[in-house]
């Protein structure tokens, strides 16, 4: 039996994670914990987060999954490598700083983090490196949509694909391979406005905002008079949840170290 731990036991992620988890053969939810207070989640009770560090220690879990905000993410995952719990983590919005912190706490502690949870984006963004290489001079453009509650934009999952293509292209140009339009790197332009004529090698970024979209995410390949469209669309949270708890069900035992999503695929 696999115990988990969930921050932000309150939000739409932590308690679709907790009603998963719940569930789920072979798991069980012993520790939640929230920064308000708020009644009972699929009959856990939640705690106040600022007594987590302590509750690690007391309940002992063995990987705690977090889908909150950079802050306190951060200080989660930090106390997790106190306590020598494993921890699973898909915010997303990180500073240099944190990142850094949680990799300080990777030493200490398996880390999976990652920026969406679905398989179906695993499946996207490998399909999106083989696009890219095999049409090197096709313009790109990329256009995420999620719910107007998100904070950060563009989301950690698109900022995930541009890094992707940035690699394809990277090694082109160090296998000695370059495009005819000759470009060098990918210019990320975020939206476009007023005269601004497309520049070689430039990847158009789009963050959209509206009612309760889970998530999109669509990559546009143009060139040769062709079109080719790659796109992921979420149609519940429920998925980034079983695939958080997927992710955590592989964490637990591993050695300490920084992993992601993909490695459990």
């Amino acid at each position: 039996m696999i115990e988990v731990a969930v921050t932000g036991a309150g939000g739409h992620m932590g308690r679709e994670v907790i009603e998963a988890a719940t569930h789920r053969d072979g798991m069980a939810v012993t520790l939640a914990v929230n920064r308000t207070a708020v009644d009972p989640v699929a009959g856990h009770e939640v705690a106040d987060e600022a007594d987590l560090p302590r509750l690690l220690d007391d309940r002992d879990p063995d990987v705690l999954v977090d889908f909150t905000l950079p802050d306190p993410s951060t200080r989660y995952v930090e106390a997790c490598a106190d306590a020598g719990v494993a921890a699973v983590v898909g915010t997303t919005g990180f500073s240099d700083d944190q990142l850094a912190r949680i990799a300080d706490a990777a030493e200490s502690v398996p880390v999976l983090r990652a920026s969406n949870f679905a398989r179906g984006v695993m499946a996207l963004r490998r399909a999106v490196r083989e696009a890219v290489a095999a049409l090197p001079d096709y313009d790109i453009e990329l256009t995420e949509t999620h719910h107007n509650r998100k904070r950060d934009a563009p989301s950690g999952t698109a900022l995930s694909i541009l890094d992707d293509v940035d690699e394809v292209r990277a090694e082109r140009r160090t296998s000695g391979s370059r495009t005819e339009s000759g470009e060098e790197a990918a210019d990320r332009v975020h939206g476009r406005e007023g005269e601004q004529p497309r520049e070689d090698g430039e990847v158009g970024v789009h963050a959209r905002r509206a009612g309760d979209v889970t998530g999109e995410h669509e990559l546009l390949l143009a060139g040769n008079h062709e079109v080719l469209t790659l796109t992921h669309r979420a149609e519940s949270r429920g998925v980034f949840a079983a695939g958080a708890l997927d992710a955590a069900d592989w964490l637990v035992g591993r050695p300490a170290g920084e992993y992601d999503f993909e490695d459990t695929i």
